[in-house]
């Protein structure tokens, strides 16, 4: 690998406590960090040829690392151009998916104002179909580039790629998304718009600790926070990994939580909600590996 990218590109034993929004993670057995989409190709052609688990991690803010770390190589995806050519924006996968939404809203384009506040890339919210506010990823979606596991490059229209809720068909496939074009639509209220969906965030998540983001799915006809409030679970902990008391749907590292922690306590929280609700709740955020 050494001899594909430059040595400043490539490590060993990257501590994935680093590159994860929790803080929580062992060592990556191999890391590199890509900027540029042409760079994909090779690389993935390799990792497919040497037989090599890959895992693609952008701001890091919907997994959870093991402790045990990666025996893989984990690619960090820093593809961030952005082109403005209203109405259409192309942009790259590693760009903040928050971030565009501040923009095209500023701009008074309305179509990603939920995505502010979002603290993820705009790939991971493509993968993971982000949705926030009534709104989400696919909705202004028009185009995504992909490149799979050999190494081959795709342009996948919006009507080629199946979404639902927290789910895109990129899940079931193995590759990088390199970047994107969304579709906005001009509206005076775009700003307003977005400024009162960062200050509702604000107010009731916990953007002052390290978390992953809401931890289960909602469940339908229901919120997952409001089931874990409901069975009086804020505050529960298990080693550094507490329920939030802000927000009940996520779990916040206190300080020197473990991903066992957070794993054990993830059980706690479904085996109660099971138990004095008959409902079932689904893990959203990622453990890597699984």
């Amino acid at each position: 690998m050494k001899q594909l990218f430059p040595a400043s590109q490539f490590e060993a034993d990257k501590p994935l406590s680093q590159l994860s929004t929790f803080g929580v993670g062992g060592l990556a057995r191999f890391f590199i960090e890509i900027q540029k989409s042409e760079e994909l190709p090779k690389l993935l052609k390799y990792c497919h040829v040497q037989n090599l688990p890959f895992f693609v991690v952008g701001k890091g803010s919907n997994c959870l690392f093991d402790d045990r770390g990666f025996d893989g190589l984990v690619i960090l995806n820093k593809i961030n151009f952005c082109q403005f050519e209203w109405p259409i924006i192309h942009v790259g996968a590693g760009y903040s998916f928050s971030l565009l939404g501040t923009q095209s809203a500023r701009k008074g384009w309305s179509g990603l104002e939920f995505a502010s506040g979002i603290p993820g890339t705009v790939g991971g919210a493509i993968y993971m179909n982000a949705g926030a506010s009534g709104a989400e990823t696919c909705e202004s979606l028009i185009e995504v580039t992909f490149v799979n596991e050999q190494g081959e490059v795709e342009t996948l229209k919006r009507d080629q790629i199946a979404f639902a809720y927290r789910f895109s068909a990129f899940q079931k496939r193995k590759g990088v998304i390199a970047s994107a074009k969304f579709f906005l639509h001009p509206s005076e209220g775009a700003r307003k718009k977005q400024l009162g969906i960062i200050d509702y965030r604000t107010r009731t998540q916990p953007y002052s600790d390290k978390s992953a983001g809401c931890v289960f799915r909602n469940p339908d006809s229901h919120s997952a926070g409001a089931l874990i409030h409901q069975c009086g679970l804020k505050g529960k902990r298990i080693g550094g990994a507490e329920v939030s008391t802000m927000h009940a749907n996520f779990i916040v590292n206190k300080g020197g939580a473990t991903s066992k922690d957070v794993l054990e306590l993830v059980e706690e929280v479904k085996k109660t909600v099971k138990e004095k609700t008959g409902i079932d709740l689904e893990m959203e955020i990622r453990h890597v590996p699984c």
